[in-house]
């Protein structure tokens, strides 16, 4: 599903450059759910922004289902990122004048459906996260848990090949957040890969695999034994 060889970054500072990202090999098959840790500065931000598109990096191997991806233009990037990606914010990233239905029918606006398809999709995808009857609201009237349901139903819309998930729960209460890890969890069981970065443990032990970075490189990478989060609901 995702493949990563000898991918190196660096960033110009000044007259010098920081080598972020220093030789990463990374393998996540389909149906995984991994969680990416790391302290501040280990790099953890910027593979998952390689990951998803926002960035390049400067020398190495990115093939995501079985499409390498490298030297996209802006307008190539965005078609890849809506066909293969879908996000999900701390800081949810809700568009605050669109109501959730439309929030979450936003990518399939990109992919060029019609709006009843959209209706309906994004109906679909609020049901599985069971704010239907919140379709009409916006942001601002949702809780934060709510926002983030609306988040992953906007990232699940348009089928993506895989779930990016940067620091899901850092604005969640704690039961707010086994909310969301628990609904993260029934996704994966259907069979959706995962990729959550995150700095808090409990959180990583509920994914299946626990990828440590530590300066720019792979420190730790190991499967787990997940915890599952509907213990802890």
């Amino acid at each position: 599903m995702l493949k990563i060889n000898k991918l190196h970054k660096s960033y110009p500072i000044g007259d010098s450059s920081l080598h972020v990202l220093k030789g990463i090999n990374l393998e996540v098959e389909t149906g995984e759910m991994v969680a990416i840790m790391g302290s501040s500065g280990s790099g953890k931000s910027t593979l998952l922004n390689i990951i998803g598109m926002l960035d390049e990096a400067d020398s190495g191997d990115y093939i995501l289902d079985e499409v390498p991806i490298k030297n996209l233009t802006e307008k190539k990037a965005a078609i890849y990122r809506n066909k293969f990606l879908g996000f999900i914010f701390q800081s949810f990233n809700l568009i605050n004048y669109k109501n959730a239905l439309e929030n979450v029918a936003l990518p399939l606006y990109y992919q060029g459906l019609k709006r009843k398809e959209r209706q309906e999709k994004g109906k679909f995808h609020l049901t599985k996260v069971g704010l239907l009857e919140w379709a009409d609201h916006l942001p601002s009237e949702l809780s934060g848990g709510q926002k983030q349901r609306v988040a992953i139903a906007r990232a699940l819309a348009a089928d993506p090949k895989l779930l990016l998930a940067d620091e899901p729960t850092g604005a969640l209460d704690t039961t707010t957040s086994y909310e969301i890890m628990e609904f993260l969890q029934q996704l994966n069981d259907e069979g959706k890969t995962i990729l959550i970065v995150t700095h808090e443990e409990d959180i990583a032990a509920m994914c299946k695999r626990v990828v440590r970075l530590r300066d720019g490189v792979i420190e730790e990478d190991k499967k787990v034994n997940q915890v599952r989060a509907g213990q802890h609901v």
